[in-house]
């Protein structure tokens, strides 16, 4: 039996397009296979401060072509916080695990939001701006100009936690979205990742870049564009 990674809680912003004829439609889709390393895991705490199943920013679904449920990161693999999960142990988690980004869920699994290593940071407050698209660490153009300035930000996280600082309310995508229309949203919103939900609104998992250029390289691979 597959085992949930929580982090306080339970322990995961894309840019790439695919043209339309890349994932034709299919009868036995292809799904991924790649094995994920094990996670480390993090203790649970107290109650949670916001709990919603909606879906109101939620795209149309598709049927007879490749889906999201076909390629997505499954639930059993994700990195996931709730609001009570403290900016320290969810900054040690994406670091830990080489990601940018972790949806934010209840105890019943419904998505309340999601958090990326600069809400956790605020970074916003030091580069001028929202960072939609970017890295834990800036490009060397930005106003980031030493090391000094992530220690003052580190100083500033004791007692928050990341209910303080999510995106609530989400953009997602449901399982029978398209293929298609999951790369329309990651190109237009410059997103690294979707949140994939069910009709209860509950997180089953993500869509990301990285799973929609796996899906062009297999269907390339099999002679279906």
């Amino acid at each position: 039996m597959s085992s949930i990674h929580l982090l306080n809680t339970l322990a995961v912003p894309l840019r790439s397009f695919s043209p339309p004829s890349l994932f034709p439609q299919c009868h036995s889709p292809l799904r991924s296979s790649s094995a994920v390393p094990k996670r480390r895991r993090f203790s649970n705490s107290s109650g949670f401060r916001l709990a919603s199943s909606q879906t109101v920013n939620s795209v149309p679904r598709a049927n007879g072509t490749y889906t999201v449920s076909d390629f997505m990161t499954k639930k059993q693999d994700l990195h996931v916080v709730k609001t009570t999960t403290t900016v320290d142990e969810a900054l040690e988690a994406l670091v830990n695990n080489r990601i940018s980004g972790l949806p934010v869920i209840d105890e019943d699994w419904n998505l309340v939001g999601v958090v990326s290593d600069y809400d956790l940071l605020a970074i916003d407050s030091i580069s001028g701006g929202p960072q939609s698209d970017a890295n834990l660490f800036p490009d060397v153009d930005s106003t980031w100009k030493t090391f000094n300035e992530l220690q003052k930000l580190l100083s500033k996280t004791n007692g928050q936690v990341v209910g303080d600082l999510m995106t609530p309310t989400p953009l997602v995508v449901h399982e029978s979205t398209s293929l298609e229309e999951a790369a329309r949203l990651l190109l237009e919103t410059k997103y690294r990742r979707l949140p994939v939900v069910d009709d209860d609104g509950k997180l089953v998992g993500l869509i990301t870049r990285g799973n929609i250029v796996k899906a062009a390289l297999l269907s390339k691979r099999a002679g279906e564009w």
